[in-house]
């Protein structure tokens, strides 16, 4: 067993349930995907703060690989 996701949000330390994948175009190609973690407390405002910027590409569980 790995070690446990935990929310990427600053400060937070709650286990993650949700992946926030995303890129910045202007940096990444189009196929690569970072990824933040996000407790369910955080997975609105750090999808928030992504799709503002038009970085989000996608949001799935975090055990989903």
């Amino acid at each position: 067993m790995g070690d446990p996701l935990i929310c990427s949000a600053k400060g937070c330390r709650a286990p993650a349930a949700w992946a926030l994948r995303w890129n910045n175009p202007k940096l990444h190609p189009p196929e690569r995907r970072k990824v933040w973690l996000a407790c369910p407390g955080h997975r609105e405002s750090l999808g928030a703060f992504l799709s503002t910027r038009g970085f989000l590409r996608e949001v799935a569980p975090a055990d989903a690989g």
